[in-house]
């Protein structure tokens, strides 16, 4: 009998966040809660299967599948692989983007999930197999608005949690400063600074912060796909240069690496989806770069980028939002411990969400 899809739910969570800092703000409100949206598919003979969409952008993510994707998307086979990329076409006038593009994102998760269930193997054997079991993760630190002593307390408590990679998100370099003074000269530091500056006045804000020697330096530019701009600013300054957080089109991301000279490219789960994610990889990878996801979120999508990176060719790390949360997604059946997280090993993504947890932080 064909295993068809028979529900599709989303499910907003808001679980409270402590930066030991004073909250950031984020378009325009105060950051003090992880927005999530999972997505829960269940099939026609009763197998669940867990995803993840932007949790920022939940309201129009919502809309997206409670007008178009949830009636396309019933009904057809879950074993289907190009489901996704039919209703994308069957959607095209509407948008090859955003809220669209995300609800999509988390629907493959799920779909991935629930195949993996079916065969009973993991997602990195759907993916061509693990070539490697535990994962290193970076302490991806929450904006500290350039504060030296924030910036220091904290990079000093993710090392001692056993992170051996920090990224900050600021956008001066007396906060690169402050941290690279904690770290010593051997730990990569990464600078995250969300499309802070035009081409323009790029070039002397990324010269000012060289000498700290930065891992790399995330999206410095807007619009970000200017990447005749992003080329000229690598060449100019020799600081390594990461992007993909806001894209989805897959021509754009191996564009960054042949046209714009990006080392490292940060393609996000929650708005690709597995499918796309493992082909981002596969191409950037072979025309020189490292894909290195952007994964700031903890839920089914923090387990899918897991077994994309434990799949790809390159070992790169893998991003963690680093705070303390009202409670911590899978911090039971796949733990962070020491900066580091091992591959789950069971069907699907290897853990579900924890029912008590959704009950509690549900929106």
């Amino acid at each position: 009998m064909e295993e068809t899809i028979s529900a599709i739910e989303t499910i907003a969570l808001r679980i409270p966040l402590d930066i030991w800092a004073p909250a950031p703000i984020s378009q325009g409100v105060p950051r003090t809660h992880v927005e999530s949206l999972y997505v829960r598919v269940t099939t026609s003979s009763g197998v669940v299967g867990w995803g993840e969409s932007f949790g920022t952008a939940r309201p129009m993510v919502v809309a997206a599948f409670d007008h178009w994707i949830r009636r396309l998307a019933v009904g057809q086979s879950a074993l289907d692989k190009e489901l996704i990329p039919r209703i994308e076409r069957v959607l095209l006038s509407l948008s090859r983007a955003g809220p669209l593009a995300h609800a999509l994102a988390g629907l493959d998760i799920a779909l991935w999930d629930i195949r993996g269930k079916l065969a009973g193997v993991s997602v990195s054997t759907l993916l061509g197999g693990a070539k490697r079991t535990r994962i290193e993760c970076y302490a991806s630190l929450l904006q500290y608005s350039g504060n030296p002593e924030y910036i220091k307390r904290n990079t000093t408590r993710a090392l001692e949690r056993g992170y051996r990679y920090i990224k900050l998100h600021e956008r001066t370099p007396e906060a690169v400063a402050a941290a690279r003074q904690v770290t010593g000269p051997d730990i990569p530091l990464m600078v995250d600074t969300n499309c802070a500056w035009t081409a323009a006045e790029a070039e002397a804000a990324i010269a000012a912060m060289a000498p700290y020697k930065p891992f790399w330096i995330e999206e410095p530019i807007y619009p970000p796909e200017d990447f005749e701009a992003l080329a000229k600013l690598r060449a100019v300054t020799g600081v390594p240069v990461g992007i993909g957080e806001n894209a989805t089109s897959l021509r754009d991301f191996k564009r960054m690496v042949t046209i714009g000279r990006a080392d490292y490219v940060q393609p996000s789960m929650v708005k690709l989806g597995i499918t796309a994610m493992a082909k981002v990889a596969a191409e950037v990878e072979q025309a020189g770069a490292t894909c290195v996801p952007n994964a700031f979120y903890l839920g089914p999508a923090f387990l899918a980028a897991l077994h994309c990176l434990a799949a790809k060719a390159k070992d790169s790390p893998l991003e963690r939002m680093f705070a303390d949360f009202g409670a911590t997604p899978f911090g039971k059946t796949v733990p962070v411990i020491n900066g580091a997280v091992e591959v789950p090993q069971g069907a699907g993504l290897g853990a579900d969400p924890e029912d008590d947890l959704i009950a509690q932080f549900r929106a």
